[in-house]
């Protein structure tokens, strides 16, 4: 139903006419209908951010049948900020509700003097905008409700608490230790809401907490996480308009009359994936109430072992027990500690949803996170440079590291090497002047950009959790927590994801760890009862040329297993669909160029040519490499590479065709198909 919605503004807009509907009996009958004909609903901001939300339940909650779609009985007309106008919406929120609510109707003729709500049409079509967008409505649903504000939700025909929040979840047949819940979850990211539905379907009694501080820029967001809101989802997007852009001369080349020069938008593709963001923070929220989890939009905190402490957006207190606790805060951007670095630069917290172009712009940092976004912000026609201290991707293959900082610099990113900022100041006119120094020789030099991007690493969000009230050990030096499978100290409290120390900071393993965890905690369905396996665990790095690997580097086996033990074998080769394209960049450099994708399978001669590491460098590297990861957790030789028929012309078929090894000598760049 809530799919129908969604699908429904998408293809209709916000911008049509409403009707007003004047009883409660037609207004359920019109929203079953919505649901039913949603090719015929069209959906407005509601004119407060409780009844938006509870006309979502209620629509969910009352299935009668009906010819018309007309919605307007729930709605005016309202634009988004003054949507989110506390004033008006409180005043409008008492208002819908003492309409549609005969109980509460005398309430609030007592406590208004005037009508204002049942004045014409034509006024409040004078008053109120439309609104924005689809996405508007769903991160609407995110916005605080009125439970503390005195209202009283306990009596009359609807309980917007009920609506909103899905009620309290049921009393859990597992609850024999007298506490609020079997599992309090801290933590709305992908870790912690796998987790949380996990523990849910095996009848436990769970609530999550999840609240968003502001970045020093003042960027929010919704139910999701690092990941969905300013991490991997509007990365990828991103990411993939630079690749549009680097595609048409490629068009050109396969006769299409494409302009090379065209214009992006910055701001379309910022509110479509915004948009995008926005319904999957809905669906997040509807997963929840659907599993009977009890979503709480709370800052939480540690009382004790078995207490914590909720603080919502207004300030208001509350506490709760529990029998155990996952940990699952993530983290969140460093930022340098030099003059200005807070007050002028920006994170990976807020470029994602910059209203206006960043324009020239530097990314500090040798990071993935770094080098990804200077990719896409050239690759979208703005002018990039990125300054390094020292090494590039670290942790990462080096061999690889360099190729792919070399196929930037070709196309068109500036790359400032041996360098760190020392100051940030804002000049008369608007742009952020930066202080280098070289740290080689020490000379110093200042670069005017219209945007800094800082992503010198990340920190544990665990400094307001009160972890010593609970007992709980961490890692003074980066605020990570130390745990054996998960497991903490203290017993009955555990941590999943970014927060765990030495552990891989990437969604996918947080989703697994969460719900292998959940499960070994509550499951009864006679499955066996996994651990978390951290091994092999394989990743893509979204730079232009993209990079896919699962295990460890030719650097890392070297080390582990002895260099006289390790063999690599290499190939360049470039992707069929290149070889049409001869076009050039402005610089001279070739758009396709010859062997710039590289493929390296890193094996140990002493365990049967068992392979240990496997590299890709190229086009769609993460669907290239998901698939050799089943075949490493299933101990894959290079005998097993070479026995296996690859599909031709593809890239990928290059792992079962390499023969030259580092220690041959030979040259690995391809010579034909």
């Amino acid at each position: 139903a809530e799919d129908g919605i969604r699908d429904s503004v998408a293809s209709r807009g916000l911008g049509d006419v409403y009707k007003r509907q004047h009883t409660h009996t037609r207004a359920q009958k019109h929203a079953n209908t919505a649901f039913e004909l949603s090719q015929e609903t069209v959906v407005t901001i509601a004119s407060s951010r409780r009844f938006a939300r509870g006309f979502l339940q209620q629509a969910h909650s009352h299935r009668v049948s009906s010819n018309n779609t007309e919605l307007g009985a729930f709605f005016q007309r309202r634009s988004f900020a003054s949507f989110l106008s506390s004033s008006s919406s409180s005043s409008s929120f008492e208002r819908q509700e003492a309409r549609l609510n005969p109980s509460k109707r005398t309430k609030f003729h007592n406590n208004n003097n005037n009508n204002s709500y049942f004045s014409s049409a034509s006024s409040r079509r004078r008053n109120h905008s439309h609104s924005r967008s689809p996405g508007d409505l769903f991160r609407a649903l995110e916005r605080p409700t009125k439970e503390d504000e005195g209202l009283d939700q306990s009596k009359g025909d609807f309980s917007f608490s009920e609506m909103v929040e899905g009620g309290e979840s049921p009393t859990s047949p597992l609850m024999q230790h007298g506490k609020d819940y079997d599992l309090v979850v801290i933590g709305g990211g992908s870790g912690g809401l796998a987790a949380a539905k996990e523990a849910a379907k095996h009848g436990a009694k769970v609530a999550c907490f999840d609240f968003v501080k502001p970045s020093e820029r003042g960027t929010t967001w919704g139910l999701g996480g690092t990941c969905v809101n300013v991490g991997c989802i509007p990365k990828k997007l991103m990411h993939q308009a630079g690749i549009l852009g680097e595609s048409f001369s490629d068009a050109n080349a396969f006769g299409w009359t494409v302009d090379e020069k065209q214009k992006h938008d910055w701001g379309k593709m910022v509110t479509g994936i915004q948009d995008h963001i926005g319904s999957l923070n809905f669906g997040y929220r509807t997963a929840l109430r659907e599993k009977k989890v009890d979503y709480k939009n709370e800052y939480c905190s540690f009382v004790d072992a078995n207490t914590v402490k909720g603080v919502n957006k207004r300030g208001v207190e509350k506490q709760y027990t529990f029998d155990k606790c996952v940990i699952a805060v993530g983290g969140r951007p460093s930022y340098l500690d030099v003059p200005g670095a807070r007050e002028l630069c920006i994170t990976s917290d807020d470029v994602f949803s910059l209203e206006n172009p960043p324009g020239k712009t530097l990314c500090v940092g040798a990071s993935y996170i770094s080098l990804e976004t200077a990719g896409f912000l050239t690759a979208l026609g703005y002018d990039t440079s990125v300054v390094v201290r020292s090494v590039f991707l670290r942790g990462f293959d080096a061999e690889i590291a360099k190729q792919i900082v070399g196929h930037m610099e070709r196309h068109g990113t500036r790359m400032i090497r041996d360098t760190t900022p020392q100051k940030f100041e804002k000049t008369e006119d608007g742009k952020i002047k930066v202080e280098f120094k070289n740290t080689m020789f020490g000379n110093k030099f200042k670069e005017e950009f219209d945007t800094v991007v800082l992503a010198v690493g990340r920190d544990a969000v665990t400094e307001g959790l009160n972890l010593p009230a609970a007992g709980v050990e961490f890692n003074p030096k980066n605020g990570k927590i130390p745990c054996v499978d998960e497991q903490t100290n203290v017993s009955h409290i555990y941590a999943i994801g970014d927060v765990l120390d030495t552990r891989q900071e990437l969604t996918p393993v947080a989703i697994k760890a969460g719900v292998r965890l959940a499960h070994r905690i509550f499951g009864d369905d006679g499955k066996p009862k996994l651990k978390m396996n951290y091994d092999l665990v394989p990743t893509t790095v979204f730079t232009p040329l993209e990079y896919g690997c699962v295990g460890m580097s030719e650097e890392l086996a070297k080390e582990t297993y002895g260099e006289e033990n390790i063999e690599s074998f290499l190939s360049y080769f470039k992707p069929l669909e290149w070889t049409v394209n001869h076009a050039a960049h402005d610089n001279g450099n070739m758009h396709r160029e010859d062997n710039a994708c590289f493929a390296k399978v890193v094996v140990n001669k002493a365990d049967s040519d068992r392979v240990v590491g496997l590299h890709y460098l190229g086009p769609n590297a993460g669907e290239v490499t998901q698939g050799y990861a089943v075949a490493m957790k299933m101990n894959m030789t290079k005998q097993d590479l070479d026995g296996t028929v690859g599909i031709h012309p593809t890239v990928s078929e290059q792992f079962t065709t390499m023969s030259i090894t580092r220690s041959s000598g030979e040259d690995p760049q391809s010579k034909g198909c």
